[in-house]
């Protein structure tokens, strides 16, 4: 039953704008997202993660097991994403 619940959890959470932060990588590794839309970070590892912008226009906390992040990007534009604790991790926001 609960990994029935996960996978309707996952597919809802990818159709909002949802990134995934699992084996050290992004899913997506890019997204492309309207104006004015929220993304949410989840990490699924074991290890900490944060989502951080290389502009320095946001930066999480360190997120545990299961912690979320959310930033709304109310400007367009490319948005370069990077794990402040595994630097190699990274990803891309496309703000249309």
């Amino acid at each position: 039953m609960s990994m029935l619940v996960s996978g309707i959890t996952a597919a809802q959470a990818q159709e909002a704008n949802a990134v995934v932060i699992k084996n050290f990588m992004f899913s997506p590794m890019s997204l492309t997202v309207k104006t004015g839309s929220t993304v949410t970070w989840k990490n699924l590892d074991g290890e900490p993660h944060t989502v951080v912008n290389d502009a320095g226009i946001f930066r999480s906390a360190a997120l545990d097991q299961n912690d979320t992040y959310q930033f709304r990007f109310d400007k367009p534009g490319v948005y370069k994403v990077f794990c402040g604790i595994h630097p190699n991790m990274k990803e891309t926001i496309t703000v249309q």
